[in-house]
């Protein structure tokens, strides 16, 4: 019998990472005379896999709060911006893999955040400056390859040994698996 068995599981076959900054335009009603506060909220996006790359969809919510009319005045305008992020996978298993039938897993590392809040220089209009990042992986059907031991689990193994496990529950008290009743 052979040393080495293939086993099919499911394994990371890709992995990218993508870090943006974006400007976007917020047309305000009213004339802007400084910024109060900018923030963003929610942000909703999905992704599905093209080739060799993994495209993130999403859209977030840009608040300003501003005041107008000399600072007497103060208003929130908020809007709704859309965005496309094309994450290039950087490790790809393609020797192994067993089909095409992929899952794709991305993870935020930086939600979008406002990194500069502004008012244009010609004053009708407000630009902010926004970060955000993600982690993309494929997640795929692949062979790895173990080696086994011809014997199996001995005794000597710690982690075949059941009887030293069933020791120890012997010993638990019963009151501390009920807790203590007062």
């Amino acid at each position: 019998m052979s040393e080495y068995r293939e086993i099919i599981t499911k394994a990371v076959v890709g992995k990218g990472r993508k870090f943006t900054q974006s400007t976007h335009t917020v047309t305000a009603p009213n004339r802007p005379s400084s910024i109060l506060g900018c923030w963003i909220i929610n942000h909703r996006y999905e992704a599905k896999k093209c080739d060799k790359t993994v495209e993130i969809h999403g859209h977030y919510d840009i608040n300003v709060w501003y005041s107008y009319n000399n600072n007497t005045k103060t208003e929130v305008v908020t809007e709704t911006v859309s965005y496309t992020d094309v994450v290039k996978l950087k490790y790809r298993d393609k020797d192994n893999l067993i089909s095409d039938d992929t899952d794709i897993i991305v993870r935020v590392i930086q939600q979008p955040n406002c990194l500069e809040c502004t008012i244009s220089p010609n004053g009708n209009k407000i630009v902010v400056d926004v970060e955000r990042e993600f982690v993309a992986e494929v997640i795929g059907e692949t062979k790895v390859c173990v080696a086994i031991n011809p014997e199996g689990c001995g005794k000597d193994d710690d982690f075949c040994d059941d009887d030293d496990l069933d020791e120890e529950l012997e010993d638990l008290s019963p009151d501390l698996l009920l807790g203590e009743e007062e």
